[in-house]
């Protein structure tokens, strides 16, 4: 089992493979750790924080400090590489003021059958459609991580996504989410619909009795 050691910057967060993440860096630790990244390879890992540091995070890459303040603060432009599992957590890591881990990293698995894949695009459209989200869903593009931040997912449930390696495992449980959601979002339309005609004028059908 290969592993690797990372600098570490806890958040309470799930960054998710693919993802363009821009990060507002103020604590002096961190501005350290983006300095000395800047001039290694550029990666760092996100570990998830919940109620305790979990062992699941994402290595990241730095790919521009966009901007740096007069007090230090510093923007910063990061994608999110893979997923790791962390099996050490060194705090401070060696004489720096930030953490470290020792992480093992898994290579992104997207392959899942067409028809999994189809139904869950399906849902996805369906789901965005409800929320009247404009956006633009191509079958070729999209993966289980691409809208996971946008499709209702507590911090927990993402974490959740996060420990499934398999591309047709996560595909199983977002299709499980949306389908739980979507009806409940039909039935909000049908209210706001209810609501709407509240004041028009009815054509009632007579009952025979």
């Amino acid at each position: 089992m290969m592993t690797e050691t990372i600098p570490i910057f806890p958040l309470k967060l799930v960054a998710f493979p693919g993802e363009q993440l821009n990060l507002h860096i103020f604590e002096p630790r961190y501005r350290q750790l983006v300095t000395d990244i800047d001039q290694a390879d550029g990666r760092f890992g996100i570990s998830v924080y919940m109620d305790k540091l979990m062992p699941l995070g994402a290595e990241v890459k730095l790919k521009e400090i966009s901007k740096v303040y007069d007090d230090g603060r510093m923007d910063i432009k990061t994608t999110v590489n893979r997923v790791y599992e962390m099996i050490r957590f060194e705090n401070p890591f060696q004489d720096r003021l930030y953490a470290g881990g020792e992480v093992v990293l898994f290579e992104n698995d997207f392959h899942v059958s067409k028809s999994a894949h189809a139904e869950f695009v399906f849902y996805l459209k369906e789901f965005f459609r409800l929320v009247d989200y404009q956006v633009e869903v191509s079958v070729e593009a999209v993966n289980t991580f691409t809208f996971a931040h946008k499709i209702g997912l507590t911090l927990e449930e993402e974490y959740e996504l996060l420990k499934h390696r398999r591309e047709s495992d996560r595909t199983i449980f977002l299709i499980n989410h949306l389908t739980k959601v979507i009806p409940v979002m039909r039935e909000v339309e049908k209210a706001k619909e209810k609501i709407k005609m509240n004041g028009h004028f009815k054509n009632l059908d007579p009952l025979e009795f």
